[in-house]
């Protein structure tokens, strides 16, 4: 039986290069130097038939734990929730009063980048604080 030991997350979207770059702000990813050759990813794009130029993008956890981040270019866009989405783990081990101020000024970093913020779930008797986010596309996602 094999084992999976690497996980890469892809994301459908309009424009892969700006996307990655706001998931790479959230969680403190890098970005691929442009391929060899290249000095940048525009001079690298000008190199591309046109349809071809700006396809896909990616990024990744500089300390090689996290997931890939692969992002591409599709022609329709985003007209539905989420079926699947992130939770970026703001929070962890925190509780309360606490919790709630750390996601609160987390947001409003991510709210500085272009993301939005769709509601603040305040903790109850069984669960914690979180808040559900929409990236700069559209993407739901929670800081959790």
């Amino acid at each position: 039986m094999t084992q999976i030991r690497k996980l890469q997350f892809t994301f459908d979207c309009a424009q892969p290069e700006r996307l990655a770059r706001f998931w790479c702000e959230v969680l403190g990813y890098v970005a691929p130097a442009p391929p060899e050759g290249f000095a940048t990813w525009d001079a690298y794009n000008r190199t591309l038939p046109p349809e071809d130029r700006d396809a896909w993008f990616a990024c990744s956890d500089p300390s090689g734990v996290g997931p890939r981040l692969y992002f591409q270019r599709v022609p329709e866009g985003k007209v539905v929730k989420n079926r699947v989405h992130l939770d970026v783990r703001a929070g962890l081990g925190l509780v309360g009063a606490e919790r709630l101020a750390t996601l609160e000024a987390e947001r409003d970093r991510l709210v500085a980048l272009g993301a939005v913020c769709q509601r603040v779930m305040v903790a109850d008797e069984e669960n914690e604080s979180c808040i559900v986010m929409q990236d700069i596309e559209g993407n739901e996602f929670c800081l959790d």
